[in-house]
């Protein structure tokens, strides 16, 4: 079993919405017995909440429902027990690092990295802008999704 986890800020944003458009690409390609999901965040604000609703609306309008996601912080234990731990940006990935056993670090990697049709290497956080924002996430959210799976599949041969 491959497992994914991915993280943000406070894991009510993007990490939720690329935590359900994974998945459902996943049980989509019939893996779910071979790659499990999760998200996570970096700060504890937000602890126990469901995915903001501007988030769980853009994801619904796609297909993707992620109103069972409840927001949880990273912990140590994650860094053995994923194999990939991807952040959202630079910040997040730099906290990443910073937490992480110096064994576990090249399993944090920017999301971003996967994608084929984006020039930019973060996420941006769209928890203060406009329900468009979450539409642009969203929009890189599947296309780096669609390269992960692919990295996955060839570098773990399922």
């Amino acid at each position: 079993m491959i497992k994914v986890l991915f993280v943000c800020l406070g894991n009510i944003c993007r990490s939720p919405i690329a935590h359900g458009v994974f998945r459902t690409y996943v049980e989509r390609e019939g893996l779910t017995s071979s790659i499990s999901v999760d998200s996570a965040g970096t700060g504890d604000w937000h602890i126990g909440a469901q995915p903001d609703r501007r988030a769980q609306q853009v994801a619904l309008d796609r297909g993707y429902d992620i109103s069972d996601l409840r927001a949880r912080q990273v912990r140590l234990e994650d860094f053995s027990r994923f194999d990939c731990l991807l952040a959202m940006d630079m910040a997040n990935r730099k906290e990443l690092l910073s937490l992480a056993p110096n064994e576990d670090h090249a399993k944090v990697q920017l999301l971003m990295e996967f994608a084929s049709k984006a020039s930019v290497i973060e996420v941006p956080d769209p928890y203060y802008g406009s329900e468009q924002h979450f539409v642009e996430v969203l929009e890189m959210v599947e296309d780096a999704a669609v390269g992960l799976l692919q990295d996955i599949r060839s570098r773990f041969v399922i």
